[in-house]
């Protein structure tokens, strides 16, 4: 980067839709330090190949950097593109002046640009443009509001919630929105999206904390983290990861969730759909629905309950039933 991190530069590179999706999905993006942010959008209406990507960096990018987000679209290898410094301006805002709200059943997901324009009805939640995934505008993203937003339709009712690799925080925040009295508890490998769910909790009135109604974080990848294991079982998970994780985690996940509880799974493509959905049939999970958005279904299952009804058992020190201990697994 350049000795001036004040300044503003954009790097604009033609990608392919494919690129696109994975780029939303932030593959490629674990090696910035600091992390540019990377917008990306359709240039011609149902093209496959006439997408772009544009991003936006504090500070002057390097020969290395621009070479890095070059490989995030391969496509674009033969263009010519240098980055170009942007005019004293709100950049952030410049970024997200292209990226239109997501409304998804109750839910509205903006950013600044857009915070004046929230529908009756709808519960906003302000989210901006970062280089954690979980904005709304990914179709995973959108697939797990409208499944949450079911649940609660359908008269669901949850008491100890995790969202599994949260990103940015927003199915957290959906979910606490629709069971307000529910414990809560969102996770993430990397701990760069934790301190972003920390800062969208502030901006959206979330409380932070172990009690019911608070959401509580941890930065770990799957499971691993004393917090996580501590609060299992869970009577719903949510996981928008990707098919690998998802189908290496079947396990773990599996024995996190309480009997009868529900798992809703997405960021899997279409032709993903059967290998994940028969990793955690191996784990005593039943296929309850799977509804795509484009290429990308979001799933949910439900584990078997062996023993009468559905129950999450709160188990804390000596067995007695104080919050905030879940039992172990």
């Amino acid at each position: 980067m350049s000795a001036d991190p004040t300044e503003s530069w954009k790097l604009t590179l033609p990608c392919t839709r494919a690129e696109a999706e994975a780029i939303d999905m932030g593959e490629g993006l674990e090696g910035f330090d600091p992390s540019p942010v990377i917008i990306t959008s359709e240039e011609i209406e149902d093209d496959p190949l006439s997408w772009r990507l544009d991003a936006y960096f504090s500070g002057k990018p390097d020969a290395a950097v621009v070479a890095a987000v070059r490989a995030l679209a391969p496509s674009s290898a033969d263009v010519t593109a240098e980055a170009e410094r942007v005019p004293d301006e709100d950049w952030i805002t410049l970024s997200q002046a292209g990226i239109e709200p997501v409304h998804a059943a109750r839910f509205y997901v903006h950013t600044s640009a857009n915070k004046g324009d929230v529908p009756p009805g709808a519960h906003a939640f302000h989210i901006e443009a970062s280089r954690a995934f979980g904005t709304g505008h990914h179709q995973t993203t959108t697939g797990c509001l409208l499944a949450l937003d079911a649940m609660k339709v359908q008269g669901k009712r949850f008491r100890n919630i995790l969202d599994l690799g949260t990103g940015t925080g927003l199915l957290a925040f959906a979910a606490l929105h629709l069971w307000p009295r529910a414990y809560a508890t969102a996770s993430d490998i990397d701990a760069a999206a934790i301190a972003i769910t920390e800062e969208n909790a502030a901006v959206n009135g979330i409380a932070l904390g172990e009690g019911p109604g608070a959401l509580a974080l941890a930065a770990a990848p799957g499971l691993e983290h004393p917090l996580l294991i501590d609060r299992a079982p869970y009577d719903l998970i949510v996981a928008n990861i990707l098919a690998g994780p998802l189908i290496g985690l079947a396990p773990t996940i599996a024995m996190a969730l309480a009997e009868g509880g529900t798992l809703v799974l997405a960021g899997l493509l279409d032709w993903q759909a059967k290998p994940v959905t028969q990793a955690y049939r191996r784990q005593g999970l039943m296929p309850v629905s799977a509804k795509a958005i484009g290429d990308w279904p979001t799933l949910t299952l439900r584990k078997r309950t062996r023993y009468g009804a559905a129950r999450v058992t709160r188990l804390g020190p000596g067995g007695a039933n104080d919050a905030p201990g879940f039992g172990s697994w």
